[in-house]
């Protein structure tokens, strides 16, 4: 089997935390390396920091959405969330900042999808 035929596969039979999850060890390791290169590669500094920003964009309006069954609370919380991620990561553009306070919130956020996948 093709290792695309298998990712399909793969796709089709993970619930939704599971595909967060898978979402979140990717983007999380695309920041770990962007902060592990040369600093003159801006290119992909900016490409891991535009898709965590987009991920964590995707959540926030997820949970902007009335039918979102999320507690309201932890809704707000992913929100504020989203809103710290898109200034932290301007910040570490303009090297004011560094990859590692982003790259900690995805591996709590993986955690915690971890733990609710296994509860579920």
């Amino acid at each position: 089997m093709s290792l695309r035929a298998y990712q399909q596969t793969a796709t089709r039979t993970e619930n939704p935390r599971e595909m967060e999850y898978r979402l979140f060890g990717q983007v999380t390791r695309a920041l770990m390396a962007a902060s592990e290169a040369p600093a003159d590669d801006i290119a992909t500094r900016i490409d891991a920091l535009d898709w965590n920003r987009r991920v964590w964009s995707a959540l926030a309006t997820d949970c902007s959405l009335p039918e979102n069954t999320l507690p309201v609370q932890l809704r707000a919380s992913i929100i504020s969330l989203s809103l710290w991620v898109g200034r932290h990561s301007s910040a570490i553009m303009r090297k004011e900042e560094d990859f590692e306070p982003l790259i900690e919130i995805n591996r709590m956020i993986m955690q915690g999808l971890a733990g609710r996948a296994d509860a579920a």
